[in-house]
């Protein structure tokens, strides 16, 4: 079985990270305030679910920003749907709510955790998504970001929660 061979995320369609500092400035301008989701997602086997960005470096846990009258739950669902065809057996928990400092001064991410969670079907690469997967928690792709490794320990209860994303 041959399988194509990826461009490092970092070379991976630069117009995509200029149209995402784009969206930034436009949030930044438009709204007092930008809040997204994301959940540390585990199936029945404890693995966890991360993607791949066409747009970013690095393995992160699914989620995104909230759109116009949408719940920080409802957010999640959907964003869990459009980025790996996911659905939840069980209510998702309420884990934090951080303060995103790198990404600007007025971010913040309400994540959760979701337990049971099935994929529907395989999440084919598109614009957005360049990879996805369930992975156990021995075996993280080594570009596995910093953040996600961080609220995977918070979780696990090795580290303390932190208030920064």
């Amino acid at each position: 079985m041959h399988l194509k061979q990826e461009r490092p995320p970092e070379t991976r369609r630069w117009y995509h990270r200029v149209l995402m500092r784009l969206a930034h400035g436009f949030y930044a301008l438009s709204r007092g305030m930008t809040i997204g989701v994301r959940a540390a997602c585990f199936d029945d086997e404890g693995r966890v679910f991360l993607v791949q960005h066409s747009y970013l470096p690095g393995w992160h846990l699914p989620g995104g920003g909230l759109d116009r009258d949408e719940t920080a739950l409802e957010g999640l669902l959907r964003e869990l749907r459009e980025e790996g065809n996911l659905q939840t057996t069980v209510p998702p928990t309420l884990v934090q709510v951080y303060y995103n400092r790198r990404t600007s001064r007025r971010d913040h991410v309400v994540f959760y955790r979701c337990d049971g969670v099935r994929q529907t079907k395989a999440k084919a690469p598109d614009l957005e998504i360049a990879a996805s997967g369930f992975f156990a928690l021995d075996a993280l792709p080594d570009e596995t970001t910093p953040a996600t490794r961080r609220r995977l320990a918070e979780l696990a209860g090795s580290t303390a929660f932190d208030a920064y994303w």
